[in-house]
């Protein structure tokens, strides 16, 4: 079971890549486009401007494998800007589209508020029929916080964020209430940081990684 951490030149990627392998995945560093397709699942970390992000990603060869690795039903999780680029754009950088993958758009957080929110925050849960629907409608897809209770405490850096939306899996405020978790199918987005999150991020890595393990299960028993 291969984890790749898509190394697009920007991200807390060392820091990610420890985390799950302290939560049990087989976690490698990938840097070219061609090694994302071999992977069995994605992490996609982000911190920084949104623009500079997706241009990196775009420039680096990264978007269509990793569309691809959607469309193979690949479990992919976006942390932070690697979240907001799910999206179609963000008010951090108009000119730039973000991969559109989900509807929506990145917005400054506020009014009133200190910005960026660098602190811990906590969860509430918001249940979205939408996240985990299956093409088969006898099964559904696993939460990131299956398991877990709600009120969970996680680390914040950032300025936008995500309005609530049909993708909406958690919820936090900081000056408004935005998406803290997003999730569609086998796709999952956490504007948080869970390899900055202590105890409870290694928890919810966890969580990923099981999934992962689910699926290709799941594939082994289809393809007998």
């Amino acid at each position: 079971m291969t984890i790749g951490v898509v190394d697009y030149g920007i991200g807390n990627l060392y820091s990610c890549f420890k985390a799950i392998e302290a939560a049990g995945g087989d976690v490698v560093m990938m840097d070219r486009p061609q090694e994302l397709v071999g992977a069995d699942a994605l992490v996609v970390p982000g911190v920084g401007d949104f623009g500079a992000c997706v241009r990196a990603l775009r420039q680096g060869g990264f978007e269509e494998p990793l569309r691809e690795m959607l469309a193979k039903e690949r479990p992919v999780l976006g942390i932070c800007v690697g979240m907001q680029m799910l999206f179609e754009g963000s008010d951090e950088a108009p000119g730039e589209d973000g991969l559109g993958i989900l509807a929506g758009r990145v917005r400054r957080l506020g009014p009133g508020v200190r910005l960026p929110q660098m602190q811990w925050n906590t969860l509430s849960y918001v249940p979205s029929p939408i996240a985990s629907e299956s093409n088969d409608s006898s099964t559904s897809y696993p939460s990131l916080f299956r398991g877990l209770p709600e009120g969970l405490w996680v680390y914040f850096v950032h300025s936008y964020g995500v309005a609530l939306g049909e993708f909406t899996t958690a919820s936090s405020c900081y000056g408004d209430t935005f998406s803290a978790a997003v999730q569609r199918g086998l796709l999952y987005g956490t504007q948080f940081h869970p390899e900055k999150s202590s105890s409870v991020g290694l928890s919810i890595l966890r969580n990923f990684v099981e999934i992962v393990r689910e699926m290709n299960v799941k594939r082994e028993v289809e393809r007998a």
